[in-house]
């Protein structure tokens, strides 16, 4: 029976949460010659795949591999992955240090969404605010520059720029507003 079929069988604790980073699957022959694989190897039928253990636990997934019916296993910790593949029960190379503790469990994100943010949506309003009092300065002393058909839009100009300056201090208020409540909820 497969590993796709199989897969389905298996039992949740060995489901693996992070992703499989594969180094190598299908090879044509010239890219197995020119990679140094084996003249028969089980890359060139698509039967065998290299795995970074870079975010894996090698003993869980080796087992987790035995257990959907893989039975070729290559270790290469000096690379930091392992070969599995369809072929023959076999294995080869140095197997992996086994680790003193293992993975952290992920974390939950913060308890805010960060698109949500409030701080991000004071300090959004406070660049976009301030970019836009900056983009009023130069409109005004270009068009100061020119003073002819548009020197009476001037003085709108000014009360334009301070517009803009009050958004963006209301932009900062909010997001000190934010941290500061953010910081006493932890408090809490």
């Amino acid at each position: 029976m497969g590993p796709s079929v199989r897969a389905q069988e298996r039992p949740a604790e060995l489901a693996f949460v992070e992703p499989l980073i594969v180094r190598s699957a299908y090879r044509s022959p010239e890219h197995n010659r020119a990679v140094g694989g084996a003249t028969r190897s089980k890359h060139l039928d698509g039967a065998a795949f290299d795995i970074a253990m870079a975010n894996h636990d090698p003993v869980a997934f080796e087992a987790a591999a035995r257990e959907v019916g893989f039975l070729g296993f290559g270790f290469y910790p000096r690379s930091g992955f392992m070969h599995i593949d369809l072929g023959p029960a076999r294995q080869w190379g140095e197997r992996f240090p086994v680790r003193a503790t293992a993975f952290a469990a992920d974390t939950h994100p913060a308890r805010e969404v960060l698109a949500d943010s409030r701080t991000m949506k004071g300090g959004g309003a406070a660049g976009v605010a301030t970019l836009g009092a900056a983009g009023v300065e130069v409109a005004q002393s270009v068009l100061a520059e020119t003073q002819s058909a548009v020197l009476p839009l001037v003085p709108y100009l000014d009360t334009l720029r301070w517009v803009f300056i009050a958004v963006a201090l209301g932009g900062i208020a909010v997001t000190i507003y934010a941290r500061l409540d953010d910081w006493q909820r932890v408090l809490r």
